[in-house]
């Protein structure tokens, strides 16, 4: 099928760098997108071809209305429309709107960023599984602050275990305060990504946002709050029943972690992994699984996390097979003995007949 649209005023800013939006459309809905002197040419299915025609028209609509499109927004929004067939370009700009991240506007990136966003408003605790850049904790300080401009919540608590990874950092210099930073320094730099910095210094002193370690959690009940713990990976498995029951009235918790990097000593069972398996029929909380295609990182971060979990599968199967080997050597040295003996017996037994 082949279908022509009116060119708008301003649509070559739908085209993104190189044309990088229009080639991501294409290959998305498998169609054909030629820019006319005065009409953009559709060509392709009957289905793939309307739906394309209905993200231009709402492109219009959405500029026509003033919204603003930052950078990088588009080519996110396109990716998520692609993967889930009934979404829609002016139902995302809709959705992001309806969360106010202070000074930044926050577009999930993927399928399963926004399938976060929806389980983080519609539960009062989930947890964010996945490797490292795909949003996870960016995500959940976002809706953090969202809750807490519209006076959902009264306060924000980040939390974090104090684990080097893989390293001895020894006696830090300073007050407490000055020892614990290091550990929670990812999470002030979400802050005061998406906040003015005054305002969180501000919130700081005033414990409207409080950053602290989770062994400060301990005999706690955390009522209006919106609770994070961030690399829930590194949590002993007392610490994680310790957190999760600390859940006061009105409030919410989101719990994220990244199972490929462990840095608990002695090989010990990381909380994180128990919770996933304790609590994955507990009605009321959710998990949202990530995965490499939804890192938003440096595109080579998605190809290194790919690398990685191939590499763990081969060595995974390697040993396997050493494993096996033992077995199938023990099963062929009986079998052997066992025709040994049974060849004696039977020269045995003729002797016995001469």
């Amino acid at each position: 099928m082949k279908k022509s649209i009116g060119v708008s005023p301003n649509i070559e800013t739908f085209f993104g760098t190189r044309d990088e939006n229009v080639r991501l459309l294409e290959d998305g809905l498998n169609i054909t997108i030629n820019l006319r002197s005065n009409a953009i040419e559709l060509e392709g299915g009957a289905k793939d071809v309307a739906r394309a025609e209905q993200v231009f028209a709402d492109y219009e609509t959405l500029l026509r209305s003033g919204h603003t499109f930052n950078n990088g927004d588009i080519n996110s929004m396109l990716r998520v429309l692609i993967s889930d067939s009934n979404s829609t370009l002016r139902g995302l700009a809709d959705a992001g709107r309806q969360r106010s991240f202070g000074r930044r506007t926050v577009q999930p990136k993927s399928s399963n960023q926004r399938r976060y966003l929806e389980a983080i408003e519609a539960h009062d605790m989930v947890f964010g599984i996945g490797p490292a850049g795909t949003g996870k904790t960016y995500l959940a300080v976002a809706m953090a602050i969202s809750a807490l401009l519209a006076k959902r919540v009264n306060r924000i608590i980040l939390a974090r275990p104090a684990v080097e990874a893989g390293e001895r950092l020894g006696f830090l210099p300073g007050t407490l305060q000055d020892k614990i930073d290091p550990y929670l320094r990812p999470l002030y730099d979400a802050l005061y990504d998406m906040l003015d910095p005054e305002k969180v210094d501000r919130y700081l002193e005033k414990n409207v946002i409080e950053i602290a370690p989770i062994a400060f959690m301990r005999g706690r009940t955390l009522n209006d709050s919106f609770v994070i713990l961030d690399e829930a990976q590194n949590t002993t498995s007392e610490q994680m029943k310790m957190f999760v029951t600390r859940l006061g009235f009105n409030s919410k918790a989101v719990i994220t972690g990244d199972a490929t990097q462990i840095d608990l000593p002695n090989a010990r069972r990381s909380g994180l992994l128990e919770a996933m398996d304790v609590l994955k029929s507990v009605e009321g909380l959710a998990f949202v699984h990530f995965d490499e295609t939804d890192v938003v990182r440096h595109h080579l971060v998605q190809r290194i996390v790919r690398a990685y979990d191939e590499h763990k599968t081969r060595v995974a199967e390697q040993q396997m097979l050493l494993l096996a080997e033992p077995r199938h050597a023990d099963a062929a040295s009986a079998e052997k003995q066992a025709a040994a003996a049974a060849l004696e017996a039977k020269s045995t037994s003729a002797e016995a007949k001469g």
